[in-house]
């Protein structure tokens, strides 16, 4: 079939141009073909080892997959947006049908560069991101959604494989100097994006490493730091200068900062997690799940942890509480460590196995699954490891501080006065042995040492006051993004904010901009 061609953007090097507008070379794919997914070893062997855990689908099986992208007319999957509190399509509005099409019909460069115009960092966002994008896909309506997020991996990898993505400097530079507070994704693809327009950009981080929450966050599993520094390598040699072990406020003074720079980024995160306060907090035994997660990540990547620098679940029993990605990754950890008994408590109700009506498309779906953790979990013990409407009484020591256990009871979510609040259940109280517990409940924003010094407001959830058309906070050349403004969020957020401050903070510097 042919393309019905609207308009073209060129390509360097005499490339074919591609169409912004088309019938799709396949518009019949998704009546023809299955969806497809890329699988991950097995849960048993991949728990001996902190290796990546994915399995990537073959070239011909990734055409086949992008054939499956239909011509839906109004492409939803690339348009983010939030829907009932939750994201839906692509917050950084990937082009979506037209690389998909692209993989289809063999043209990997050509998707390449499509994919390139949106995201920074494909091949982080192609391994942790949830995909709120086949969430939102069409084809969801009533089929399976179209691969996209293992699409999206192949095309950046074959990037690499084939020396398409390589150093490219600006051409020119403009003399003005940019600090960025911050090199997690927020902070990367701001610091990439302002050193595309000229700038001469300063990323100041105060862990030994380069990557925030990539590279400390995240385990290495999940996504492997070599891509990570695979990424930050290739930035430095286009210009960026990264500064680690320097906490702006503390080891650099913010009257230095301003002296020495134009305009200043905050990409600092939110890292002040939410406490959990009952009796017994005080107990030796119980760690906010950052404390757990860095030191693991940094010992394995400082000597595949012969230091013994970080906390280790060997023969406990180990109570994750909190549900999210980050409880999973904690879930995951303790189990390579060969923790005795694991268990998560989840304060909310289990989810249903299908969408339920008052949660449509789409909406993302509230559906029961299996994350990793909780699937080798599954295949170590038997069952999943969370408990779904499971409160926090309090814990219990020995005569030495040392936690020996945990007190729960189950609720039920009532509503009261239009919201739903938890009601403790009579005679459900249990007591479950435990000699660590790992706290997963989410983060509350950013620390404020840093903000008091710089005279940067707050708002009412303690983020940076910065609206999302300016990006600028209160005081003058200072700009913020990423989950210190907007709040805890996803990765492909986070690139979302460092690109559209780093194209307000290039218009603030020059008068106008080029930055998409």
């Amino acid at each position: 079939m042919g393309l019905l061609v609207i308009g073209y953007s060129l390509l360097p090097n005499n490339q074919q141009p591609i169409t912004l507008f088309q019938i799709m070379a396949k518009p019949t794919g998704f009546l023809e073909f299955t969806r497809e997914t890329a699988t991950e070893r097995e849960p048993l062997e991949r728990v001996r080892d902190w290796q990546d855990l994915h399995l990537h689908l073959p070239e011909e099986k990734l055409q086949t997959q992008g054939a499956r992208c239909m011509d839906c007319g109004i492409p939803f999957c690339h348009k983010g947006r939030m829907l009932e509190g939750m994201t839906s399509g692509c917050p950084i509005n990937n082009l979506i049908p037209e690389w998909n099409d692209l993989v289809y019909r063999g043209r990997w460069q050509q998707a390449l560069r499509r994919l390139q115009k949106t995201n920074n960092f494909p091949e982080f966002t192609g391994l942790v991101c949830p995909a709120p994008c086949e969430a939102a896909c069409t084809l969801g309506m009533h089929d399976p959604a179209v691969t996209i997020k293992n699409i999206e991996f192949a095309i950046v990898e074959k990037g690499y494989e084939k020396g398409w993505i390589v150093p490219e400097p600006p051409e020119k530079r403009t003399g003005k100097r940019v600090a960025v507070v911050g090199s997690g994704p927020a902070g990367l693809a701001c610091a990439d994006q302002l050193n595309r327009a000229g700038h001469w950009v300063t990323v100041f981080e105060k862990a030994d490493r380069i990557g925030g929450l990539l590279m400390y966050g995240i385990p290495n599993m999940k996504l492997d730091k070599q891509l990570v520094q695979r990424r930050v390598q290739l930035m430095a040699d286009e210009g960026v200068e990264f500064v680690t072990q320097t906490a702006v406020g503390r080891d650099l003074p913010v009257a230095a900062l301003r002296a020495n720079f134009d305009a200043v980024v905050l990409c600092t995160g939110a890292g002040v997690p939410r406490d959990l306060g009952v009796n017994g907090r005080s107990l030796s035994g119980i760690h906010f799940a950052m404390e757990y997660l860095h030191p693991n990540t940094k010992s394995l990547l400082d000597s595949n942890h012969a230091d013994g620098n970080y906390l280790s679940a060997e023969g406990k029993d180990v109570i994750v509480i909190g549900g999210g990605d980050t409880g999973t990754d904690c879930v995951a950890t303790a189990l390579r460590h060969g923790c005795r008994s694991l268990v998560q408590f989840e304060i909310m109700d289990r989810p249903p196995d299908e969408r339920a009506d008052n949660n449509p498309w789409p909406q993302w779906p509230k559906v029961y699954k299996l994350d990793y953790g909780q699937e080798e979990a599954k295949a170590i013990f038997g069952d999943d490891p969370r408990r779904y409407a499971v409160m926090t009484k309090r814990f219990e020591g020995d005569e030495q501080g040392r936690l020996t256990a945990v007190h729960t009871v189950d609720i039920a979510w009532v509503e009261e006065n239009g919201r739903f609040a938890p009601q403790e259940l009579p005679n459900t109280e249990k007591r479950w042995p435990a000699q660590l517990v790992l706290l997963a409940m989410g983060f509350l924003g950013p620390e404020q040492g840093l903000l008091a010094q710089l005279g940067v407001g707050v708002n009412g959830r303690s983020n940076i006051q910065a609206s999302e058309t300016d990006y600028m906070t209160n005081v003058e050349g200072i700009f913020a993004a990423g989950d210190g403004r907007r709040g805890q969020s996803l990765v492909v957020w986070a690139i979302r904010e460092g690109r559209g401050a780093a194209r307000e903070c290039d218009r603030w510097l020059m008068g106008e901009t080029d930055l998409p």
